[in-house]
């Protein structure tokens, strides 16, 4: 697939073949937090032919104000497979396709901090329809999916979940193409995405005694607890139990 593309197209027409995708997560940070759901859909000339929608257990209790703004619960999440099986999968999916994105350095870090911790590589060109959006729409005082849907009147009824936000990203960029690119088309080739995944240090053993201690005083499953976890892992499950439990001998 890579290399799809010949140059008179890249020169005179939009992409039309990529994978338009959106990601769901316990928190901001990449190197902390966890997906905790992914919703893509593959488009081969302008046709959507196969779509990915996965739920990821996070090995971790969500906080709340994830519950509120994606509904998804710890409930939703118990069925649900770890990452070491679904990102594999979703790197699959993607191959060799350009992806796409509103924000796509959010989903990007995310996916390619996953895929590193797993020795896997996820190196790709997209683009990004809210820089697009930026770009083309000054006019507008917020240029969210959620306020670019509204304009261009996309339906999306279940904003901030990943596959529903993917499949109005595609269509956001649809309309964007269709208003803007005859103008304005070096700004709709992709380019090359890049991120560098901090390195992560082990759990320390001084972590390790500490989270085996709180988790025995507050009779907390530690099935989740092994050598695997990163400090900063380990440090974040730490102040998510006191915060919910408390300390010990309180």
């Amino acid at each position: 697939m890579k290399g799809w593309i010949a140059v008179e197209e890249k020169l005179n027409n939009p992409v039309t073949t990529f994978v338009c995708f959106d990601i769901e997560t316990t928190g901001l940070n990449p190197q902390q937090d966890k997906i905790i759901e992914i919703g893509a859909v593959k488009v081969i000339d302008k046709k959507i032919v196969e779509v990915f929608r996965k739920l990821i257990h996070p090995q971790m209790k969500l906080p709340a104000i994830i519950t509120n703004i994606t509904g998804i619960t710890d409930q939703m999440l118990e069925g649900a497979e770890r990452e070491e099986i679904v990102i594999p999968q979703f790197l699959e999916f993607t191959k060799d396709f350009v992806v796409l994105g509103h924000n796509i350095m959010f989903d990007y870090s995310f996916i390619k901090t996953a895929a590193v911790r797993m020795k896997m590589e996820f190196n790709k060109t997209g683009i990004d329809t809210l820089e697009l959006s930026r770009h083309l729409h000054k006019d507008l005082e917020s240029r969210s999916l959620e306020n670019m849907c509204r304009h261009y009147q996309i339906k999306n009824n279940n904003a901030h979940r990943a596959y529903d936000d993917a499949k109005a990203t595609a269509l956001l960029y649809v309309q964007l193409c269709n208003h803007f690119f005859a103008e304005h088309k070096e700004m709709f080739w992709p380019k090359e995405l890049s991120y560098k995944v901090k390195k992560s240090q082990p759990i320390t053993k001084k972590q390790k005694n500490y989270l085996i201690d709180l988790l025995k005083y507050h009779n907390i499953d530690s099935e989740q607890l092994n050598d695997t976890l990163t400090q900063s892992e380990a440090s974040k499950w730490i102040d998510q139990i006191i915060l919910t439990h408390g300390r010990m001998n309180q």
